[in-house]
């Protein structure tokens, strides 16, 4: 990736023509950048610990420093612009114990330009919408009226929800190429003037739909390094696995701390077009008392291949002794840090610290176990079943509040069926009555799906199985603590099952 980039001594945040606009995006130097990024942190402060994707909640916002900020769109006198902003935000550590997930640096990364990073915080990707007033249909979108410095007296707002700045999105990544430190890339034909919609649903991410024929996912706390988002659906690709939409399209940033690596910001995939997501389609079948077994099954077929795919296509480990000790090692962490945050779950940490202890000395005889590249976050929502009943795979990042490292590293494909078979259980739990004996069921299904395109079955270890759905539990027990408060119960209630399953 180049990482030239081209600066001015001045910002030019307004033009006086639109035929100007192309050719004055660029970069803006380090002097104006921290000039724009100064002016904005009032409205900062307020509105960036609201929105969905922000990982530093609870956390006291002590400052903001810009690491590179390009206009995509400078603003001109009868239109919006618009400014991509790469931003560190620096937090306090809250009162009270530490986040049980703790970041790592990034090698070669410093304290003032890391991206990511515990010491250095947590790097996000904004798209700014600058206008002079606001339409009606994008107030939903205001984050404020800037008061001060090169925008003083223009409205600020969340870019993607202008349809306007969408397609400009969508045309850059027509024209690869170079634009200050961002790069576009293509590996396809996108035709021009698909308008697009940012979809409301909650995630950790923005998404944007182009036509019906195209998502744009934005990915909104970047790191340095390859995203498992892009590289594992090129690796994909050209394994011709056809269970995961292949990336149509990408656009990264040279990393601002000067390590050599890539941020990946966003990925273009092809719309599944009709598709469901298997969350909705369990729920839907729950609502109507209606057997998902067959779903089910089909979609453990889905998953085994996705699994044969990707150790075909990048490299594959052994996990030894050492190895699989450690990886107790990390769950048990894992499990006291999270009771710690969440009183609840202190109870019951002797008994789920027997799943890790089993798991520690699995491997005592010397035996070991393939690893591999992984989905790393499977659940329901995460899968789409077509019109035809054949099931994709989407969403490759991982959990998002783990670091990127450990994100890629090789792991034992049961991981991934134990994040499954918890989502059967959320699923049958968010029901009312609940309905432990369709979850059951689901789970048993989908298992045999996945043995029989595998040709491994993942009961065949019930000490590893264990280990990772009560490492997948005590993360939910976090998460649903720390997000939705009101989902505490469903993971507690296999947080009491785990502790006694011996």
């Amino acid at each position: 990736m180049s990482k030239a980039a081209s600066t001015r001594t001045t910002p030019c945040l307004v033009t006086a023509s639109p035929a100007a606009s192309s050719a004055a995006s660029s970069a803006l130097s380090p002097a104006d950048a921290r000039a724009l990024v100064g002016s904005l942190a009032p409205l900062f402060h307020d509105w960036l610990p609201r929105q969905r994707w922000f990982a530093g909640k609870g956390r006291p916002v002590t400052g903001f420093v810009p690491l590179a900020v390009t206009e995509l769109l400078p603003m001109t006198a009868g239109g919006p612009g618009l400014l991509h902003l790469l931003v560190r935000v620096e937090q306090r550590s809250a009162q009270g114990p530490p986040p049980a997930i703790p970041a790592s640096t990034p090698a070669g990364a410093t304290s003032s330009t890391a991206c990511g990073t515990a010491a250095g915080g947590d790097c996000y990707q904004l798209l700014l919408g600058v206008r002079k007033a606001l339409p009606p249909a994008l107030a939903s979108a205001l984050i404020g009226h800037s008061a001060q410095g090169p925008l003083a007296g223009r409205t600020v707002y969340e870019g993607l929800h202008d349809p306007r700045l969408a397609e400009l999105l969508l045309e850059r990544l027509r024209t690869p190429g170079a634009l200050g430190p961002l790069r576009f890339d293509r590996a396809g034909t996108l035709p021009a003037g698909l308008t697009g919609r940012l979809l409301d649903a909650e995630q950790s991410n923005s998404s944007l739909v182009y036509g019906d024929a195209f998502i744009l996912k934005i990915l909104r706390r970047v790191f340095p390094g390859p995203h498992p988002d892009l590289e594992l659906p090129l690796a994909l690709a050209a394994e011709g696995c056809e269970r995961v939409p292949a990336p149509v399209a990408w656009f990264e940033a040279a990393d601002p701390s000067g390590s050599g690596e890539s941020l990946t910001l966003g990925v273009l995939q092809p719309f599944l077009r009709g598709s469901q997501d298997g969350w909705q389609l369990a729920l839907g079948a729950l609502a109507r008392g209606r057997d998902f077994t067959k779903e089910a099954r089909a979609l453990g077929r889905a998953t085994a291949e996705v699994h044969t795919a990707l150790a075909a296509a990048l490299p594959t480990v052994t996990l030894g002794r050492r190895q699989t000790a450690q990886l107790a090692e990390g769950m048990a962490e894992r499990l006291e840090a999270a009771a710690q945050a969440v009183p609840v779950l202190m109870p019951y940490v002797p008994g789920l610290r027997t799943a890790f202890d089993a798991l520690a000395v699995l491997d005592e005889a010397g035996r070991g176990r393939p690893a591999q590249r992984v989905h790393g976050d499977l659940h329901l929502g995460q899968t789409l079943r077509s019109p035809d009943g054949r099931w994709s795979v989407i969403d490759f990042e991982g959990e998002p509040a783990r670091p990127l490292a450990e994100r890629r590293r090789p792991q034992p494909p049961v991981r991934d069926v134990a994040g499954m078979l918890r989502s059967f259980d959320y699923a049958a739990r968010s029901h009312e009555p609940w309905r432990p004996d369709w979850a059951a069921r689901c789970r048993a299904a989908y298992c045999d799906g996945y043995a029989l395109a595998s040709g491994t079955d993942p009961r065949a270890e019930p000490e590893l199985l264990r280990a990772y759905e009560t490492d997948k539990a005590v993360y939910e027990v976090l998460y649903e603590a720390r997000h939705r408060p009101d989902w505490l119960p469903v993971p507690m209630a296999a947080i009491r099952r785990l502790a006694g399953d011996t």
